[in-house]
């Protein structure tokens, strides 16, 4: 008998979904309870009917688990950030775990051990938060979203646990100042207002605040600065950043300072980095540098070998992956990020280092094409995953392992699946709790290539391949003229190409190669190769 919506059935909790919910199966069919637990007895109200499942809430709980913890939280199941308050820290973290290895066997077909998540600090862990603001009770106050709606739930009086303290003191000053000069808040149905959002970030020795309005006019500008400076000393700065538009969208297009710093600055590992609002930084820093040290240790690069890492963001990881290996190369298709990963390797003084801007897919093909063969490839793409060009792009290059980095075990799973399908076998696979009391999970796998006497290396010098997605056109001619009298040096047409195609850029098929059989194609010579990589700079082809 199907079941039916508005009645009351009782059901055992039998597993968790992707979004946290406890699933049990009534009827024969998957029934969604948010904040129930596995192994729990509940009566359960049916909301919604689908066609192949169907989503309930909890009447009451008729056997407990020894898991249920009471919420720490006032607004829990108010406030969209947290799904898991209401279990102990260990069942999180074997859950997390167990989602993983669930979605590695039944969508990638692969069955290795994973074992419960690596546990984070699970308070106070995040350094970002982005607070919209709204009126309650005649005030300004920081809020939080209420799932799936724009209505605001007011921050709890000690602050939201998960956020630095430093955040939450400068998103209360903020309101503070608003109300004491009558500076209003954003509204969205009218388009009135100024302060649409509160963005605060904080580093281990400083913090930053940037306030996100609908006009570029701060008033009150020296009243804000002291609220936000008696509130927390170690502010760098504060930034305005202008977004007009009637939009979902946080950020606008327009940022500018109004006090110290526009950035922040902070170390990860060793290196650092300036971040800007529009800048991504992970938000759980020290977890972060948990993940990254476990990918680094499964990369087990040495000194001579080559690296790319493919969904590079601002260069972190491939600034971290150049410090143990000859060479590394990033790419992104994000410009700005390009912009940041390579001011970043400059800071940090590693030359060692190159980044490309374009699409993950077209730029592994692009590097595959001009026969690159890097030893190892890094990958961390979006919630998606890999395109299945990129995936196949990846092989074609045969590095020998690949460490796939990942925010989604669904679409880790299935691109796992096409790897191995390739001949890379997934060796090592570990969880991470990137995001304590949510229900996302993060995960560092290897991947390393079968039969590895079987494929051919081809060994480029990718030193001075720093590619762009600009490639404006120089004529060979020009090429020729300006190596000529910069360096009173001829080079030939088959010269340029051939760096050319070191590069990755594209010339024409079978372009000065000789018609005869097994001829012998003279080499550019390193001197005239170094001259041409700078006239191709000076062109900016790279």
């Amino acid at each position: 008998m199907p079941i039916e919506k508005n009645k009351v059935y009782e059901g055992v909790i039998k597993g968790f979904s992707s979004e946290g919910f406890g699933i049990a199966r009534i009827e024969g069919m998957a029934v969604f309870v948010p904040f129930a637990l596995e192994g729990e007895v509940h009566r359960i109200k049916v909301l919604k009917v689908l066609k192949n499942m169907a989503y309930g809430k909890s009447e009451c709980v008729l056997k407990t688990s020894e898991a249920r913890r009471e919420p720490s939280c006032p607004i829990f199941k108010k406030c969209g950030g947290c799904d898991f308050l209401h279990m102990s820290y260990d069942e999180e973290l074997r859950l997390k775990g167990q989602r993983v290895r669930d979605a590695l066997k039944r969508i990638g077909g692969i069955d290795i051990d994973v074992g419960p998540a690596e546990p984070s600090q699970r308070q106070g862990y995040r350094n970002k938060a982005v607070f919209p603001v709204g009126i309650y009770d005649g005030k300004a106050v920081p809020g939080f979203y209420r799932p799936r709606s724009h209505d605001i739930v007011p921050m709890p009086e000690n602050g939201c646990l998960m956020q630095d303290i430093r955040l939450n003191r400068l998103a209360k000053a903020v309101c503070r100042w608003m109300n004491e000069h009558g500076v209003q808040p954003y509204d969205e149905e009218t388009g009135k207002g100024l302060v649409r959002r509160i963005f605060a970030r904080c580093g281990a020795k400083e913090s930053h605040l940037c306030l996100v309005l609908s006009s570029p006019s701060l008033p009150f500008k020296e009243e804000l600065t002291a609220a936000a400076l008696e509130s927390c000393p170690d502010l760098a700065g504060i930034s305005v950043n202008v977004n007009g538009e009637k939009t979902n969208r946080i950020l606008g297009e327009k940022t500018f300072c109004v006090y110290g710093r526009e950035y922040l600055k902070d170390d990860l590992l060793g290196l650092d980095f300036h971040i800007s609002p529009e800048s991504f930084y992970q938000v759980n820093h020290a977890q972060a540098q948990r993940l990254y040290s476990c990918a680094l240790d499964m990369a087990e690069l040495k000194e001579n070998e080559r690296a790319l890492d493919l969904y590079c963001g601002t260069g972190t990881i491939t600034l971290l992956l150049a410090k143990r290996c000859a060479h590394a190369l990033g790419n992104e298709i994000i410009p700005q990020a390009v912009e940041n990963a390579r001011e970043n390797a400059r800071r940090n003084g590693i030359e060692n280092v190159s980044f490309i801007l374009g699409d993950a897919g077209k730029a592994a093909f692009r590097l595959s094409n001009a026969g690159i063969s890097p030893d190892l490839i890094v990958t961390d793409p979006p919630r998606k995953g890999m395109d299945e060009k990129a995936v196949l792009a990846c092989c074609r290059m045969g590095p020998r392992r690949i460490v796939y980095i990942s925010c989604d075990p669904a679409s880790l799973a299935r691109d796992a699946r096409l790897f191995e399908e390739k001949g890379y076998k997934m060796t090592k696979a570990k969880a991470f709790d990137m995001f304590p009391a949510t229900a996302n999970v993060e995960t560092v796998c290897l991947l390393s290539k079968l039969n590895t006497k079987q494929h051919i290396e081809v060994e480029l010098n990718l030193d001075e391949m720093d590619l762009t997605a600009a490639e404006s056109k120089a004529t060979y001619e020009e090429i020729k003229g300006y190596v000529l009298e910069k360096y009173g040096l001829k080079v030939s047409s088959l010269y340029i190409s051939q760096v050319k195609r070191k590069c990755g850029m594209d010339v024409g098929q079978n372009y000065n190669l000789s018609k005869k059989e097994d001829a012998k194609v003279p080499q550019c010579p390193p001197e005239k190769e170094a001259a041409i990589m700078e006239a191709l700079k000076h062109f900016q082809m790279i």
